[in-house]
C-alpha cells in the first residue's frame, strides 16, 4: 500500500508549494479543519493521519518502528517522497513539531520551513532544563493511560485544551483519544513523552516559526523560549490564546501567524 493510501492523505488548494499539516497525539487530520482550508488559495494543502489515527490503515502499526518518533518521521518523509515535495512547509502540532524537525533533518530540501505549534523537545525535567514534568509524572501518566484509557481520556482532554469556558473542545479531544486503539495510543504516548530531541534543534536549517499559548500544561512558555533559543533561524510568537490546541480554540490567530511568516 502506498503511503498516500496508508495515511489517508488528502490534498486540496491551487498553489505550487506544499503545506503539509500534521496532527498531534490522540488526534487526526480533522483537527486542522479550521486552519488548513485558509491556505488553499495560495498553497497545495495536504493533511494526513498517522498510522492508527483517523482513517489510516491501523494494520500497518509496528510497535518496534513506532517506539520512537523516528518511525513517525520516516512516514512523513515517505509521504513527502510520494508527493514529490520540495521547498515544502511542514506545520506540526504538539509532538508533530519534533516529528517534522526529524523529517526536515532527514530531507532538508523537502521541508525548508517548519511551523511548530506548542512544541516540546523534551517533556521531562532535566538538569538546567524545565520540561514541565518529572519522570514520576510521566510514569503515572502512562500507567493511567494503560490501565484505564477511557478515564484517562475524559480527564486529560479538557485539561489539555485548557479552555474550561468552552467545554465542547475538551469533549472533542477526549472523544478523539477514545477512538484510538489502546495499544497504539499507549505506544504513541510513550514515544512522545519519553522523547528527547534537544540535541536535534541546533542542526535544523529550516526557517522555523514557533507558536506558543499561555497556560499550556503540555508546553510552557519557557519550553517555547528554549526551542527558539536553540533553533538557528527561528521566531517565537505568543498567541493571545490559552491551552495546548490553538488550532481548535484560536484558528484565526494560528492562520494569521503562519501567513505572516510564510
Amino acid at each position: 500500500m502506498s503511503a498516500i493510501a496508508r495515511h489517508n492523505v488528502q490534498t486540496s488548494g491551487s498553489g505550487e508549494r506544499v503545506m503539509l499539516f500534521a496532527h498531534g497525539f490522540g488526534c487526526d487530520q480533522t483537527m486542522w479543519r479550521h486552519v488548513a482550508p485558509q491556505f488553499e488559495d495560495t498553497f497545495k494543502v495536504t493533511t494526513f493521519d498517522y498510522v492508527g489515527a483517523g482513517e489510516s490503515d491501523s494494520s500497518a502499526y509496528d510497535p518496534d518502528k513506532y517506539a520512537k518518533l523516528d518511525g513517525y518521521a520516516a512516514d512523513v518523509v515517505e509521504i513527502g517522497e510520494e508527493l514529490n515535495i520540495e521547498n515544502g512547509i511542514f506545520v506540526g502540532h504538539s509532538v508533530s513539531a519534533m516529528i517534522g524537525a526529524l523529517a526536515a533533518l532527514q530531507r532538508p530540501a523537502m521541508f525548508s520551513t517548519l511551523v511548530m505549534v506548542g512544541p516540546s523537545p523534551r517533556y521531562i525535567d532535566d538538569t538546567d532544563y524545565v520540561g514541565g514534568f518529572s519522570g514520576e509524572d510521566i510514569d503515572d501518566l502512562l500507567t493511567s493511560l494503560k490501565d484505564n484509557p477511557l478515564a484517562w481520556s475524559a480527564s486529560m482532554g479538557p485539561a489539555i485544551i485548557g479552555n474550561p469556558d468552552r467545554p465542547e473542545f475538551g469533549h472533542e479531544l477526549a472523544e478523539s483519544f477514545c477512538k484510538l486503539d489502546p495499544e497504539i495510543a499507549y505506544g504513541f504516548a510513550r514515544a512522545t513523552f519519553t522523547s528527547d530531541n534537544r540535541a536535534d534543534l541546533p542542526n535544523i536549517t529550516a526557517s522555523t516559526l514557533i507558536l506558543q499559548c499561555r497556560d499550556d500544561i503540555i508546553a510552557s512558555k519557557q519550553v517555547g523560549e528554549y526551542v527558539r533559543d536553540h533553533i538557528p533561524k527561528s521566531k517565537l510568537v505568543m498567541l493571545n490564546a490559552s491551552g495546548h490546541c490553538p488550532n481548535l480554540t484560536a484558528p484565526d490567530q494560528v492562520s494569521a501567524a503562519i501567513r505572516d511568516f510564510v
